[in-house]
């Protein structure tokens, strides 16, 4: 286990300095919450960068905020050779590895922390015994869930999305000049279809985002979930990438995989746990929510092109635009037969066209309709007004 813990922690050795890509604005919000006690989770979709995250805030944490190497502690718990030990031992083990007494604060970097099945007793009673701050991930919603409520009021959630489109340019080094402004259109197209997954925007490799939608599918779903007919979860992850921006039918969906409509329902709520779609609801009293059904955007655009192709650029504009907007909770407004794309929780009506126009009926819908602000987005600079609309308080 020593040998394990030293290669984790190389800064235990040596001069550690983090050679990554910056996310300053996950960086910002573990800033924010360093100084409370509570247990920072980093949730998303596999691969999206979390444990990079994690990686350059031991950096900060040693170069800004002195802290000790040996007071920082980071570990993936899903390591085969540590199947065989509790968190508590593996603290312990730590501690004894550096002669740390229990008063002494240290700093704890949790990878993988549901592999743990008592991962949630263990960190609360380290919450409450010990004197730690806990930073800790994992890519699923589902084992996140404190059915004994051992956490609840000690723990944050921040989720990791893929890079946004001011991350991507970063990733791939593009820097626009003022005189260059044409170009924003067209990397903005480029960005539609690569998507934001860290790794691929730097290697354009397409096997990866293919092998990873394989392992998402094969691991998270079929094999925690004991799934026997693998090819039915398969071709439904197809129809909801051919579904994103779309009211989604179960009966429908059900039907085409003639699979009952509860398995359905069973399966689609799969793919949400794991992070690979999000749902959105129908606008309107909690019974017309209920009823409605919900409209699907892909976790990554990327993801949804390698599954179906790079078509239905209206589709993945508008998949960009709920990304962009998720945080500030969008339903769809839908009123006898015609469709706006997203309001938000706070009255902001927007509709995400690319590179075309509202119809006839949906503009008097979007005219009539009372709402706080009203927004058509159009290609890039549509896009980009969102970034403005964000910094108003009337958004946020």
């Amino acid at each position: 286990m020593k040998a394990v813990f030293y290669k984790s922690n190389p800064w235990w050795e040596e001069t550690y300095s983090f050679d990554g890509h910056t996310r300053e604005k996950y960086l910002k919000v573990l800033e924010r919450w360093l100084e409370n006690k509570d247990i920072v989770f980093l949730t998303g979709l596999r691969r999206v960068g979390k444990t990079t995250i994690l990686k350059n805030f031991i950096a900060t944490l040693m170069h800004e905020h002195n802290v000790a190497p040996k007071h920082i502690f980071y570990i993936s718990l899903d390591l085969y050779v540590l199947d065989d030990y509790s968190i508590s031992e593996i603290l312990d083990a730590y501690r004894k590895i550096h002669k740390l007494p229990s008063e002494q604060k240290v700093y704890l970097f949790l990878d993988g922390v549901t592999s743990k099945e008592s991962y949630q007793k263990e960190l609360k009673n380290f919450y409450d015994l010990e004197n730690v701050k806990i930073f800790a991930s994992s890519s699923s919603a589902s084992l996140l869930k404190d059915k004994n409520a051992y956490l609840t009021g000690r723990q944050r959630i921040l989720e990791v999305m893929p890079l946004d489109f001011h991350e991507y340019l970063m990733f791939k080094g593009i820097h626009i000049k003022q005189a260059d402004t044409h170009l924003w259109e067209r990397y903005f197209e480029d960005y539609m279809q690569d998507g934001g997954m860290p790794e691929y925007v730097l290697t354009a490799d397409v096997t990866y985002l293919q092998n990873l939608i394989d392992n998402i599918i094969n691991k998270d779903i079929i094999a925690h979930y004991h799934i026997r007919n693998n090819q039915i979860v398969k071709d439904f992850y197809k129809l909801l990438m051919e579904r994103s921006g779309k009211q989604l039918s179960f009966n429908k969906i059900a039907g085409i995989l003639d699979i009952s409509v509860d398995s359905a329902k069973r399966y689609y709520h799969y793919f949400e746990e794991t992070y690979l779609v999000y749902g959105i609801e129908k606008y309107g009293k909690l019974n017309e929510k209920i009823k409605g059904a919900k409209k699907i955007y892909a976790s990554d655009v990327g993801l949804r092109n390698v599954t179906v192709g790079y078509r239905d650029k209206g589709a993945i504009y508008e998949n960009l635009v709920f990304l962009k907007i998720k945080d500030d909770h969008p339903s769809y407004l839908y009123v006898d037969g015609i469709e706006i794309d997203f309001i938000t929780h706070n009255g902001i009506l927007i509709e995400a066209k690319y590179h075309s126009k509202l119809n006839d009926k949906q503009q008097k819908l979007f005219d009539r309709f009372a709402a706080k602000e009203k927004y058509v987005l159009n290609g890039y600079e549509g896009f980009a007004l969102l970034d403005t609309l964000k910094e108003t308080p009337s958004f946020i």
